[in-house]
């Protein structure tokens, strides 16, 4: 991997870890417990519209770890990381496969839809209940808006960040 690209993997995991710190202060007892904006799916959804979904996975995984070993919440670890991993499958398969019919506005609502559906799946196995899943319409209402704030986020710090990879290369003997 070239050492420009290591570098901007880096500073997009170590913006993930911050959103992801960040976000965990945040209590957002007004939508629904257990809730979250889901902000560290910004980077995710970024990773894999600019560098593929190889990366991608990567950035999931190294920032869910990080991040739990950041916040001390190693329980949360398994919710955090099954909903990253899901959401990045399910955005890189709707990305790749539907991105004529949906921006990514589109992909990052079936994102939130996914990691809320990984999350009560691990919720289940954990206490051995299903009837968490009675619980789900709620947080795919809650989907339908974090998504759209993801998406809407990803989709200009999307632009913007080729538009800076394509100066960049143009301008450095070093390429991609």
């Amino acid at each position: 991997m070239k050492v420009k690209k290591l570098l901007y993997l880096s500073m997009i995991v170590s913006i993930g870890i911050a959103l992801h710190i960040i976000e965990s202060s945040i209590p957002i007892p007004f939508i629904a417990p257990g809730a979250k904006l889901g902000l560290a799916n910004i980077v995710n959804l970024i990773t894999l519209v600019v560098f593929g979904y190889k990366h991608a996975f990567a950035v999931a995984v190294i920032r869910c770890l990080v991040a739990t070993l950041g916040t001390g919440a190693v329980t949360g670890l398994l919710y955090s990381l099954s909903g990253a991993l899901l959401s990045t499958l399910v955005m890189w398969l709707v990305y790749r496969k539907f991105s004529r019919y949906f921006s990514l506005i589109g992909v990052s609502v079936f994102g939130a839809l996914a990691h809320n559906i990984a999350q009560l799946t691990v919720a289940s196995i954990m206490i051995h209940n299903a009837l968490i899943f009675t619980y789900l319409p709620v947080m795919m209402l809650v989907s339908l808006f974090t998504g759209y704030f993801v998406g809407l986020t990803s989709n200009y710090a999307t632009v913007h960040l080729k538009t800076i990879l394509s100066r960049s290369n143009s301008s450095s003997k070093f390429i991609m």
